[in-house]
């Protein structure tokens, strides 16, 4: 099943760019994924285990820094086309 998902990093710290553009680096290596980011969310598109895999490893990682929030909507529909 593909799924689309927008999701948004706020590292809650005074050094929150670098955090936010580690993450999408990091997501961007999953060659099962095609991701899209803008100046207000990261949007990704793929098959439903190969995305939220990717987003569990890389969320978990991204919570090593303190005071990390994620808000995230999730579709059960493919919506980059």
């Amino acid at each position: 099943m593909k799924i689309s998902v927008e999701i948004s990093y706020y590292p809650l710290h005074d050094e929150f760019i670098p955090p936010i553009k580690n993450f999408i680096d990091r997501i961007n290596t999953y060659p099962g994924l095609v991701v899209r980011t803008n100046t207000m969310a990261t949007q990704i598109f793929g098959e439903y285990k190969e995305v939220m895999n990717a987003l569990t490893v890389e969320i978990e990682k991204s919570f090593e820094n303190p005071h990390s929030v994620f808000v995230m909507k999730v579709i059960n529909a493919d919506l980059e086309k």
